[in-house]
């Protein structure tokens, strides 16, 4: 989850290298690091924490420079484990993320022929296998090809040597793209790192490596010697994406930015009450006959998955199955060829999704990715993919990426309901309130002065519960995970149901319900679940719908939604729940963008 920065042009390599690190800084901020060569030596700056200013950086006479930004894995947070790690003889320095699996075995056997190590990372064996094969009068580019056939694991990485001549890099479960602009290349881990010098993109398929040199660039299979010929792609992200734009957090900007990507996801796909999805390329045939579907993801992505579970169920009638990837992964399900198995990731890169897909190809089933980012591993590798078009997310808790995942689901499942023949009222009434609904996420976010005082409220608590029926028990579960994310705050999220089933033990005056009951079909059973926690004593924080007198008078705080058909009210309940992670943090003093521990891109096991 490290992010890997590389640079050859002609402008100042030091400072077009950190300037793109920082926009790679949502995926590490444990420590962070530069190298570059010069006069026939690497020259090196590693330091602990965040970049901020990188001040005093010395200019650089190489046209080329490497940089990295960290999140531990193996080797603590110090500064000798920061990356870039140089070989022994210090004339190679290497950047690497992921997890080389068989260090261990390697570093004996470089521990044996005299190699000695500094850090404690699974990293270093790199540097020391190259100079090692350099040793046995490889050149550089053999040396490096012959390092990567005794890796194992997951990995990106990037090298040079003290020439100036050119840089190697490879991808094998950890993302990597490069940058082309007329006069300078750029490798990185991710495309933000360079979308202010170019949105040309050649996208790095795993087990590929390469060379960048005064010819330009080299691509080619890991373990063969053929090159490989590939047209890049032009991204419709800006830079501007990439920027704050006034607001003092990603997290608040993008949570801002959800009418706008509302309006992005929609935008082409409903014409005359039909759902159109061009991108979606599978026959008509195959989904009209469909009769399960299982849907695999991580995290947040999950949660999208679990609201998509219940509108499928109800507008057409079919099963659908949820899982954790990380567990499917392990088990030994039976995968169904008459299945559809559909992966949500904003990245693309997660690499439990990954496994899970792979997994799930290798047996024969169909795949549809659910995608943010175009290009991504997953959309390429998947069999069907849909993009959710959120543009680019910065903030490590996703917020505009799990409202256009529950779009997207949700034009896809109408889509398979028309299909299937089950058009009817239901239909024609979500796809009237899709047409208002960026209107009121704008409504709630006018109003955000009842959030900031919840948010006070919930400073000084140790632990939260959060609750929710039918299809708003996902946002109970993705609220829960909004306020861990970023405020470190301990909250779980429940089915209301559940409560009497042991959880209600926990509730005293003390002790703070987030209880998610808008009018729904599940109303009177969630008015039940606050009245069993108000016998008891507890703090009771409502989100209700508007004009509801009955919940406003049993809470003790309430915020309140626009009105709005039952399937579509998870897009809005979760609006309130994001601003009050993002309010508690603040007023417990975190930093909500760089949450402790966590990345952005969850690329290794």
């Amino acid at each position: 989850m490290c992010g890997i920065v590389a640079y050859k042009g002609q402008n100042n390599a030091n400072s077009v290298v950190i300037e793109a690190l920082k926009r790679l800084e949502y995926r590490g901020y444990d420590s962070w690091g530069i190298a570059w060569p010069k006069d026939g030596k690497i020259r090196i700056i590693k330091k602990t924490g965040k970049i901020g200013e990188a001040v005093n950086l010395p200019e650089t006479g190489s046209n080329l420079a490497i940089a990295h930004t960290r999140w531990a894995t193996h080797g603590s947070v110090e500064e000798k484990n920061a990356h870039p790690l140089l070989s022994n003889n210090r004339n190679l320095a290497v950047v690497h993320n992921g997890i080389i699996e068989n260090s261990a075995h390697l570093r004996e056997f470089l521990l044996s022929r005299g190699f000695r190590f500094d850090s404690d990372t699974d990293s270093e064996v790199i540097p020391n296998l190259i100079e090692f094969y350099l040793s046995q009068n490889k050149n550089f580019r053999e040396a490096f090809s012959d390092t990567l056939s005794r890796l194992e694991g997951a990995y990106a990485i990037v090298a040079f040597d003290n020439t100036e001549k050119m840089f190697a890099f490879a991808r094998r479960g950890s993302p990597l793209c490069i940058g082309l602009n007329d006069n300078e290349i750029f490798v990185a881990s991710d495309v933000s790192a360079f979308l202010d010098h170019t949105r040309k993109v050649i996208y790095l398929e795993d087990g590929e490596y390469g060379f960048i040199d005064e010819k330009g660039l080299t691509l080619k299979r890991i373990g063969l010697n053929k090159s490989i010929t590939r047209k890049p792609t032009m991204l419709n992200w800006s830079q501007e994406m990439a920027e704050k734009n006034g607001f003092p957090h990603f997290m608040l900007k993008e949570i801002f930015e959800q009418p706008k990507v509302i309006e992005e996801t929609l935008a082409g796909r409903i014409s005359d009450g039909k759902i159109i999805l061009d991108d979606l390329k599978i026959s008509d045939d195959y989904l009209k006959n469909l009769k399960r579907l299982r849907i695999i993801a991580c995290g947040t992505a999950n949660h999208a998955g679990l609201i998509s579970k219940y509108i499928i169920e109800e507008l057409v009638g079919i099963d659908v199955e949820t899982d954790y990837a990380g567990e499917f992964k392990y088990r030994n399900s039976h995968i169904d060829k008459n299945d559809l198995y559909i992966f949500i990731s904003q990245s693309g890169e997660t690499a439990e999704t990954l496994d899970a897909m792979r997994k799930t190809k290798a047996a024969g089933a169909k795949t549809l990715s659910i995608v943010n980012a175009m290009g991504s591993t997953l959309a390429r590798e998947s069999d069907f993919v849909l993009y959710t078009r959120a543009g680019l997310e910065i903030g490590v808790a996703s917020t505009k990426a799990f409202t256009s995942q529950q779009i997207t689901m949700l034009l896809f499942a109408i889509y398979l309901a028309q299909l299937q023949g089950k058009s009817n009222a239901k239909i024609k009434n979500l796809l009237k309130e899709l047409s208002n609904l960026s209107k009121k996420v704008e409504i709630l976010l006018k109003n955000t002065e009842g959030i900031k005082s919840c948010a006070k409220q919930c400073k000084n608590s140790e632990s939260m519960f959060y609750i929710g029926r039918n299809i708003n028990y996902p946002i109970a579960l993705e609220g829960a995970l909004k306020l861990k994310e970023v405020s470190y705050v301990h909250a779980e999220g429940l089915p209301a149901g559940e409560l009497k089933h042991g959880p209600l033990a926990m509730i005293d005056e003390k002790f703070i319900t987030v209880c998610i009951a808008p009018d729904s079909s599940t109303y009177d059973k969630m008015l039940n679940s606050i009245q069993e926690i108000k016998a008891r004593n507890g703090k009771i924080m409502a989100i209700a719908t508007e004009g509801n007198q009955e919940i406003k008078k049993l809470s003790d705080y309430t915020l309140f939604i626009p009105k709005i058909d039952e399937l579509l009210s998870a897009i809005l309940t979760v609006i309130p729940l994001q601003l009050l992670a993002y309010y508690t943090a603040l007023e417990r003093g975190c930093d909500v963008d760089k949450p402790r521990n966590l990345a952005k891109s969850v690329t290794v096991e």
